[in-house]
């Protein structure tokens, strides 16, 4: 028997005393269920049990077995400070352990964390805190301020960084060129030989470009992990400091030792500029989801005390009677009052004719009133308008994880100490067997396999190839509802349509010109 842990479950359906000793009666039958404890008045229920006996889906799926509902909620929350893959599986693993947490999946490429938990027993507050211990940032999106795009502002971030190590680093980088045999009648100035105007020039690289990676990595060890920014930091550190040591023993000396300055910040930049490559990467895989939310008319004229008021469309009600004039976007699904009119319906269903409406028929929010005045009763808006549904396939079709996914963030959580350990084999046997008593060949070798083999691409291809796919496809109207579903698409050796499927391009185009 394991320790006996205590959760709380939001129930509905329950309407007199009896259902609520049913379900008592249900769950205390249940293996690794100690107590139940059902409160009608509040609608919840308070059960121990034992977690290494039986899991929280059962026990839920024990009370919807006896007719009730389990009250569960989804939210989407932005996540910053990922850098890899580690990162992310990092924030999942800890978000799943939270008691209350049904199931979390965090998507390195979208920045995102979908959580479905349970609002009796956790509420949002613990889950952005839980995220925040573990050293990274949460936001509800709902809650991001209207018009701000973290995407674009993590790409400004990324290019000013890119900017000034770029410019910081060129001297050095000028001076190990040099060195080349091939590049030896390239001049450069005696004062960028100089150990401390080299040391000048790499430390802001070092500590303050590349502070990043260092905070980075103290808060992945600080939780018993390690991710891409401890092998950079690894790595960097190692170059930078040695290179100090050797300076600190040249003082006197004629000649200037071989610095490796230029190693710890030329890596810091071309990382950065690969960052900078993978927020753009984001950002333009994530457009999709822009164009459709864009189709979205912003306004909406409603009758309200018998006068026509012009409202944003957040403030539509169900019930509410829209007036939609010729040329105007509909603004929510509905059903048509009184207007006879041709709706251009193109945007859903790819037919470039438009639809003939009279009154009784339903119309789509964001088509097109062609030519005639409408006036339409709201039966969605919001979430539930068919365009927004559409939206939210997309987003959790990019959000998903495919089968692949999934074994790369396995691999990419034992990545790092993998890594680390081939480094020291890689110095051990340069320094005792390839080249016995080079110190620095051994420690730039070891660097090299530090620096490079890192599982960015590894985590982020995945789930980047998913994103850039499915928003691809939703711009040609082809929706996948997973990313699972992406995956499998290469099998596929036959499309069927039937009789009334439409495949065009959702405008008219002149094919014949016949004159007289």
């Amino acid at each position: 028997m394991g320790a006996t842990k205590e959760m709380k479950v939001a129930i509905t359906g329950m309407t007199c005393a009896a259902c609520a000793n049913r379900i008592e009666k249900g769950l205390r039958k249940l293996d690794g269920v100690e107590n139940a404890n059902v409160n009608l008045a509040l609608e919840t229920s308070s059960i121990e049990y034992d977690p290494e006996a039986i899991d929280i889906d059962a026990i839920q799926q024990k009370i919807i077995d006896l007719g009730y509902g389990v009250v569960t909620e989804k939210e989407e929350f932005h996540i910053t400070g990922m850098t890899c893959a580690a990162c992310s599986a990092r924030v999942e693993k800890g978000l799943n352990k939270l008691d209350g947490v049904m199931k979390a999946n965090v998507n390195l490429a979208l920045e995102t964390a979908t959580v479905e938990f349970n609002p009796a027993q956790i509420e949002r507050s613990d889950i952005i805190r839980k995220v925040q211990d573990l050293g990274y940032g949460a936001v509800l999106k709902e809650d991001e301020k209207e018009g701000e795009d973290p995407r674009q502002k993590a790409i400004e971030v990324q290019k000013r960084k890119f900017i000034w190590a770029a410019v910081l680093s060129f001297p050095l980088l000028w001076t190990m060129v040099s060195h080349f045999s091939f590049t030896s009648f390239l001049y450069v100035p005696e004062i960028f030989m100089n150990p401390w105007v080299q040391l000048a020039f790499a430390t802001p690289v070092q500590f303050v470009i590349g502070r990043q990676f260092f905070t980075g990595a103290y808060k992945a060890l600080k939780n018993g992990s390690a991710n891409m920014d401890v092998l950079v930091a690894l790595g960097t550190s190692a170059a930078y400091f040695y290179s100090l040591y050797l300076s600190i023993k040249s003082i006197g000396q004629p000649h200037h030792p071989d610095l490796y300055f230029e190693t710890s910040a030329v890596l810091i930049t071309l990382i950065l500029l690969g960052k900078l490559f993978e927020a753009k990467a984001k950002g333009h895989s994530s457009e999709a989801i822009k164009k459709l939310m864009g189709l979205r008319a912003k306004t909406a004229i409603v009758e309200r005390d018998g006068a026509e008021i012009e409202i944003p469309m957040e403030e539509v009600g169900i019930g509410d009677i829209v007036h939609v004039k010729p040329g105007e976007k509909i603004p929510v699904d509905g059903v048509v009052l009184e207007g006879i009119s041709a709706v251009d319906e193109s945007m859903l269903t790819g037919e470039s004719v438009p639809v003939d409406k009279k009154p009784g028929d339903g119309v789509i929010g964001a088509t097109i009133n062609k030519n005639g005045f409408l006036k339409i009763e709201a039966t969605k808006v919001g979430k539930d308008t068919a365009l927004a549904q559409i939206i939210k396939v997309v987003e959790e079709a990019q959000g998903s994880k495919a089968p692949i996914q999934r074994l790369a963030d396995k691999i990419s959580g034992i990545f790092v100490p993998i890594v680390v350990s081939i480094a020291v084999i890689t110095f051990l046997i340069w320094y005792f067997a390839i080249d016995p008593g080079e110190f620095a060949r051994a420690l730039e070798s070891a660097i090299a396999v530090l620096v490079i083999a890192c599982p960015c691409a590894l985590g982020l291809a995945t789930p980047t190839s998913i994103m850039a796919g499915s928003g691809r496809a939703a711009e040609y109207g082809i929706l996948f509802k997973g990313g699972e579903h992406l995956e499998t698409t290469h099998k596929i050796d036959t499309v069927v349509l039937d009789k009334t499927g439409t495949v065009t391009n959702g405008t008219p185009v002149l094919t014949d010109v016949i004159s007289c």
